[in-house]
């Protein structure tokens, strides 16, 4: 067991390229933390340092509460799984994993002990006396497994190892792993860039891009409440529907402008957008899932939370158990708003037919397009509430609370006031609130 902290961890190389960039998290005992992302994202190089095999610039790392930025990868007490396997060739399954062991010094019987039960484990005992030309790609895989369990690390390193293999081998290879981890019980930190890989294996899933974490969460919450456009299109296949529209509120209503089509919406369901892009004409990125539209059928009860559209169909993927069909939201061109969903393989459809659908109005997603960020997070890190300033005192709903002397205000303003999360403390008397909803 083994509980790592990273902290402000960069990577710079001579040229003054910036592999990781401000690289911070800690890692609890037993877990199973993946890296994914694209390639050059940063993920292998963050995982060669945790291991030594790559020197930081700046920043520390402690494997449980040791400062091992300057320890040698011996010392760590690590063991690292490598995608091209790195077996010896002149050597058999056995001494292959029995290598490090002899290396340390460690009795015989020992060695045939600890190697013997690692074999049983995965399943690899009649091909202890094999060289590895003479296994296939998965047993190699068990045998570089095996090599590390027999050092009894404290924390799995695993740097893409099922990227050589076929898809078949890979699904499998991910259920030994698994298994492999549960029996164990200690840390494993992995790589890989299949996010198939990452949502099926992770306990908490690390989504990088360009040297830089944009989300550490859940496979659940990575999938349901992307922190940014990069999260929500990089998690989940197909890719999530982006459209660029406005909002527009009136009362309790939002209308979501789509070009020839509006979207009604309760207010309730996007109240954490802040006001100034209901009021400002701010474009903004729309987000919906293809799992979250459906065809327009009679038997469906009729339900405010789904939304009626049109759509033309463009072209469409048979998959045997479903059909993907792409198709635009603006019926008189073939470039705008286009979108993807799923429906039955008993459905028969034609390119160019027009076809009733409902998109599934508490599953959207809004993202502010210049920054990526969305609009409507899980839990959002602030309150942005608007406010009126008038003599020197702050208009909060039915609160009003004097400004103190640092922030006093000689005229009357109508502003916005950002309050984070950990500045609201519970009955503390200066503000009362009705709550709404709870997470």
């Amino acid at each position: 067991m083994s509980k790592i902290s990273l902290k402000h961890i960069y990577k710079v190389y001579n040229n003054n390229v910036i592999a990781v960039e401000d690289f911070s998290m800690e890692i609890e005992n037993n877990e199973f933390i993946v890296f994914v992302g694209p390639s050059g994202c940063g993920k292998s190089t963050t995982l060669r340092m945790i291991a030594g095999l790559e020197n930081i610039t700046a920043g520390e790392i402690l494997i449980d509460d040791i400062l091992v930025n300057d320890l040698e990868p011996i010392d760590r007490n690590i063991a690292m799984v490598f995608q091209n396997y790195a077996l010896y060739p002149h050597m058999t399954v056995f001494e292959n994993m029995a290598f490090s062991l002899r290396t340390n010094k460690v009795p015989t019987e020992l060695i045939y002990e600890k190697v013997t039960h690692a074999a049983k484990i995965l399943g690899i005992t009649e091909y202890l006396d094999r060289l590895p030309k003479q296994l296939s790609g998965g047993q190699r895989q068990r045998v570089a497994l095996g090599r590390a369990i027999v050092r009894n690390p404290k924390v799995f390193l695993l740097d893409e190892p099922l990227s050589n293999l076929d898809a078949k081998l890979r699904t499998q290879m991910r259920r030994e792993i698994i298994s492999l981890y549960e029996k164990l019980n200690t840390t494993f930190i992995y790589v890989t860039h299949d996010q198939v890989e990452a949502m099926t294996m992770g306990t908490r899933i690390v989504v990088m891009k360009d040297g830089k974490i944009m989300q550490i969460d859940s496979p659940i919450n990575l999938y349901n409440h992307p922190n940014n456009l990069f999260v929500a299109s990089f998690i989940g296949t197909p890719q999530m529907n982006f459209l660029n529209v406005f909002l527009n509120k009136k009362d309790n209503i939002v209308e979501i402008n789509l070009k020839a089509q509006t979207i009604k919406i309760d207010y309730k369901l996007i109240q954490k957008v802040p006001l100034k892009y209901f009021e400002n004409n701010l474009e903004v990125v729309l987000g919906i899932r293809p799992d979250d539209i459906r065809i327009k059928n009679n038997i469906y009860i009729n339900n405010d939370s789904f939304c009626p559209l049109k759509v033309k169909v463009n072209s469409f993927e048979m998959l045997g158990n479903e059909i993907i069909v792409f198709g635009n939201l603006d019926l008189n061109s073939d470039e705008d708003f286009l979108i993807s969903f799923k429906i039955a393989p008993n459905l028969s459809l034609n390119k160019n037919d027009i076809i009733d659908i409902e998109i599934n109005l508490t599953k959207i997603h809004l993202f502010d397009k210049e920054t990526t960020n969305s609009l409507i997070q899980k839990v959002p890190k602030e309150n942005i509430i608007k406010t009126k300033i008038y003599n020197n005192k702050m208009n909060l709903g039915n609160n009003l609370i004097p400004l103190p002397d640092l922030m006093k205000i000689n005229k009357n303003i109508i502003t916005e006031v950002v309050i984070p999360n950990d500045a609201i403390l519970l009955n503390q008397g200066n503000l009362s609130a009705i709550i709404e909803n709870i997470e």
